[in-house]
């Protein structure tokens, strides 16, 4: 037992530095970290290092021995093989199978067309069919305008918005349906089948459809002596009447040139005249054209009126 007086047993000279730092006793670890420790410690801290850790290193757990596994041919194979026994199982149960198609807005000639265009063998799993494809095939038929598809209960559904004739168009090779476009839509066996549409003729006339239709307005009151419209060059329009009679139109503004020659005959009955043709081609100067009877009557009045001045 040392007395009180005694010296303490460890005695450090002032000068002497300390070995753990100014407040660090000696035998002591300094628990202030080293300074790699701090950058060691800072660098785990950092939130690329972070996410690595929490997700790149699980990811790299599963996908390092299932590359190895995968590696080798046969076991790629196997699985690939077992996927596709999984996934046709799946295509084929009976509620994904679609086994009626249902047509609505289209005539029988358009409906039977369309189960052509699609050529569908039924039964089908819906996971095999392709709508905006059968979309596509019903739309470019010239008689559709539009078609809408969907799947329900097992029935394929095609709502189909056809398109309206509006005009017979007259060619060498037989009759077309056109829409008010001039889009073909279907053959016509005879013009007998439409007699309530129009008929145009020549060649280039459809893709002037809309003006004939315009012409076809315009010559209401001329509707029951109207035969049909003819294309000439593909630049101008000839209206033909019954009793042969034809109406030679202008290149431009057809529509006021037909309307002053029906307000010409509806003051002077023009068109009920002996006039086989028409010709407002100039507008400035229409020429009419006399048939050989009414010339040969004209003739005959102006020998007479010449005869008569001379007496």
């Amino acid at each position: 037992m040392q007395p009180l007086i005694a010296p303490k047993r460890h005695q450090s000279h002032p000068s002497a530095p300390r070995v753990g730092g100014p407040s660090t006793p000696l035998g002591r670890r300094d628990p202030a970290p080293s300074r790699g420790s701090y950058r060691l410690q800072r660098f785990l801290l950092s939130p690329w290092v972070q996410v690595f850790l929490r997700i790149g290193v699980p990811i790299l757990i599963i996908a390092l021995p299932l590359a190895v596994y995968f590696s080798d041919t046969a076991r790629r194979t196997a699985a690939m093989t077992v996927v596709q026994e999984m996934k046709h199982t799946i295509e084929e149960r009976p509620e994904y199978q679609v086994t009626l198609m249902s047509i609505d807005g289209a005539s029988p000639e358009l409906t039977d067309g369309v189960r052509r265009a699609l050529a569908l063998k039924l039964p089908i799993s819906s996971f095999h069919i392709d709508l905006a494809a059968l979309r596509a095939q019903i739309e470019n038929l010239d008689a559709v305008a539009h078609a809408d598809l969907r799947i329900n209960t097992g029935i394929l559904q095609v709502s189909i918005t056809e398109r309206a004739p509006a005009l017979v168009w007259r060619l060498q090779d037989g009759l077309h349906l056109l829409d008010a476009t001039g889009r073909r839509l279907a053959l016509l066996r005879a013009r007998t089948d439409r007699m309530d549409l129009p008929l145009i003729a020549g060649e280039g006339a459809n893709l002037a459809a809309q003006e004939a239709l315009r012409l076809l307005m315009v010559a209401g009151p001329l509707s029951p002596r109207l035969r049909g419209l003819v294309r000439v060059g593909a630049r101008r329009w000839d209206m033909v009447l019954d009793r042969g009679q034809r109406i030679l139109l202008p290149q431009n503004d057809p529509e006021n040139a037909l309307k002053r020659l029906i307000a010409l005959d509806q003051a002077q009955s023009l068109l009920a005249r002996d006039v086989p043709v028409i010709d407002l081609r100039i507008t400035a100067r229409p020429v009419l054209q006399l048939s050989p009877q009414a010339l040969e009557v004209l003739r005959r009045k102006n020998d007479n009126l010449s005869v008569g001045t001379k007496l």
